[in-house]
């Protein structure tokens, strides 16, 4: 028995800390013993094991449900293989059979155009997501937002590379990741015009929450790509809170806030950092690093030896 924290309560006693048993998929009630409920599905690992010898060699019973298959991953699969499930070898006419099985069900899974569509893009998210080193989580969010999207009938007629940089984009919003538009878009082989106007569309037809970028979550990414010590981290931070209770952030690039706040940061604590080398992490232009730089210096009045 393992205690569970289920909103189920027992209409005999009222008891509101059943007990889950695992082994028989119940829910029972430790007060009075009834049980509550019998149809509890069983989430845990599956594994399989034929003969004893094979039991400390458990397998997983297939993939695991993912949104980034075109079909969910729970299809079945016809291996090409010239063995039964025995390990004996298939005679001529079994493997040849075992091959037009395989090769027809393989066609099955394209045989519509959706489905063909489908394939393509999860392909191309999957081939993006690695290049730019996203985590799992950025990638099941696009897969999501493109099924939603391709269920609305938004992907008709437009390429699906930019609506998989358009995707993807968007789930590094929600991810809390940062990746610029432009990088996606370069990752993905299209122009940044391309997969600006995908995102716009997406954002006017779906429901789905885009939050604003903080500065704040620039500065790891400029510290490690400008090999900056954790004391102009934490100083830099410090700056862009300052200049968020005096309002200094709204209506401005938070890339650009971000960079103004890392070279103030590098002439502080000395480690020299040129404008255009920030501006090349931050892919901002220099013009963009002074003007917000001069804003910053004037109104937190930071003093520092230049």
């Amino acid at each position: 028995m393992i205690v569970e924290d289920l909103d189920s309560e027992c209409p005999e006693c009222e008891n509101t800390q059943p007990l889950m048993d695992h082994a028989a998929g119940e829910l029972v009630c430790e007060e009075c013993g009834l049980v509550v409920t019998s149809t509890i599905i069983d989430n845990s690992k599956e594994w399989r094991a034929y003969t004893p010898s094979e039991y400390q060699k458990r397998t997983r019973v297939g993939l695991p449900a993912s949104l980034v298959f075109h079909n969910i991953g729970l299809s079945t699969v016809i291996e090409p293989k010239n063995r039964d499930f025995s390990g004996r070898r298939l005679n001529p006419d079994q493997r040849a059979q075992a091959y037009r099985l395989g090769k027809w069900q393989r066609r099955s899974q394209t045989a519509v155009s959706s489905d063909k569509n489908l394939t393509f893009a999860m392909r191309e998210l999957t081939k993006v997501t690695h290049k730019l080193h996203l985590p799992r989580n950025v990638l099941e969010t696009a897969a999501y937002i493109y099924r939603l999207a391709k269920k609305k009938d938004l992907s008709r007629g437009r390429p699906i590379r930019g609506m998989v940089a358009a995707c993807l984009y968007i789930a590094c919003r929600q991810c809390n990741v940062i990746r610029h538009l432009g990088e996606v878009a370069k990752a993905s082989q299209i122009s940044k015009r391309e997969a600006w106007r995908v995102y716009r569309l997406l954002i006017r037809n779906l429901e789905t929450p885009v939050p604003r970028v903080q500065s704040q979550r620039y500065i790891s990414k400029y510290v490690s790509q400008l090999s900056l010590t954790g004391e102009a981290e934490v100083l830099a931070i410090q700056i862009l809170e300052t200049a968020a209770k005096l309002k200094l952030l709204d209506g401005r690039n938070p890339a650009g806030m971000a960079a103004a706040a890392t070279y103030i940061t590098c002439r502080i604590t000395g480690e020299q950092r040129t404008q255009e080398q920030i501006a090349q992490v931050g892919r901002i232009t220099d013009v963009t690093i002074r003007n917000r730089y001069k804003e910053l210096f004037r109104m937190i009045q930071i003093s520092f030896n230049v």
